[in-house]
């Protein structure tokens, strides 16, 4: 059934609390889990950077995190299948973060996709896609589900078979939100080598969920322990897109494994990034030591900056495991 935006951006406006997909799209812990940057650049044009805009593949779904002006066109150029997007993402409603996401849905449909698309963001973003394709006597042909962010608050948006999301409370100059990406605790591996071969099948599930079982005395036949080691600790990402310096944010990121937080400035500029609610590079290095996380990314630099290895530096002196988000570069966590 063909939707328009403005029925579905409608639709989407009523509370709908957690979206749960369907558990079909399970992935092992064994898959991929890793972010790979689309956009580093900050709201002025630059023949350096583009606007900000990153993929979080998890599994085998694709989740977009922010969609710049031109953000089709970098999934293109990095062989990336815009049509596996499930999930997207939006930070705030300033254009850099923002613009490419009408053009982007819009080839969607144009490609014939018919799969549910999830886009979660700030409250007004239905109100600018409803009106682009009104105005343009737009349809797609696949619902998009919409859910507004509370920027005011963090709270689980999405339950999906692998991950959480929840989202990050920033301060900028309108509201923005950052979000966390979380594995779920992964199930026991089976060591199937150590099981006879009869075992049935019911078995080795009660085994991988960590079950003994009995004999028939009320004994114990086969011991979790004995033919299981655990799973891999889950992993963690999140993305501080647009914000201020605000310290609020370490025990929400505590131990994350990997963190992005915006550098739009150096510390030279230190007050004009506290007038304009951005972060410098040693701000962004001095959250993610308080917050004992894995590794650092930063991006978001200002157009005025022509090299960034100042950057790097700047927050490798306060937090060494800081590195660029490097447009094309792929993070595995």
């Amino acid at each position: 059934m063909t939707n328009t935006t403005q029925e579905a951006a409608s639709a989407a406006t009523k509370p709908d609390n957690t979206i749960y997909p369907n558990t079909e799209h399970h992935r092992s812990a064994s898959q991929p889990f890793a972010i790979t940057i689309l956009g580093a650049g900050s709201a002025t044009p630059s023949l350096q950077m583009h606007p900000t805009a990153q993929l979080l593949t998890v599994g085998s779904d694709y989740m977009l995190i922010d969609c710049g002006e031109g953000t089709q066109l970098r999934l293109i150029e990095q062989k990336i299948r815009p049509g596996r997007l499930r999930y997207i993402f939006i930070s705030h409603l300033h254009g850099d973060h923002y613009f490419g996401l009408a053009p982007l849905l819009s080839t969607l449909n144009l490609s014939g996709r018919t799969e549910d698309l999830y886009l979660f963001g700030p409250r007004g973003l239905d109100e600018v896609l409803t009106t682009i394709f009104r105005v343009s006597d737009s349809r797609l042909g696949y619902r998009l589900h919409f859910q507004a962010v509370d920027p005011a608050m963090s709270s689980v948006l999405l339950d999906h078979p692998q991950i959480t999301v929840e989202s990050i409370p920033l301060q900028h100059r309108i509201d923005c939100s950052g979000y966390l990406f979380r594995e779920k605790t992964h199930k026991p591996h089976l060591l199937r080598e150590k099981l006879p071969a009869d075992v049935p099948v019911q078995y080795l599930k009660q085994l991988k969920d960590g079950q003994d079982i009995p004999d028939e005395t009320g004994g114990v036949l086969y011991a979790a322990a004995d033919y299981t080691v655990p799973g891999p600790p889950p992993r963690s990402y999140a993305f501080c897109s647009d914000t201020r310096y605000v310290t609020e944010l370490v025990p929400q990121l505590q131990g994350v494994d990997l963190l992005y937080h915006e550098a739009t400035f150096l510390e030279d500029n230190a007050e004009r990034a506290a007038e304009v609610y951005h972060s410098t590079a040693q701000q962004a290095a001095a959250i993610a030591a308080d917050a004992g996380v894995g590794r650092l990314l930063i991006g978001h630099f200002s157009s005025r900056y022509k090299q960034y290895d100042l950057f790097l530096d700047e927050a490798r002196k306060v937090f060494p495991e800081t590195y660029l988000a490097e447009e094309g570069e792929t993070f595995v966590i």
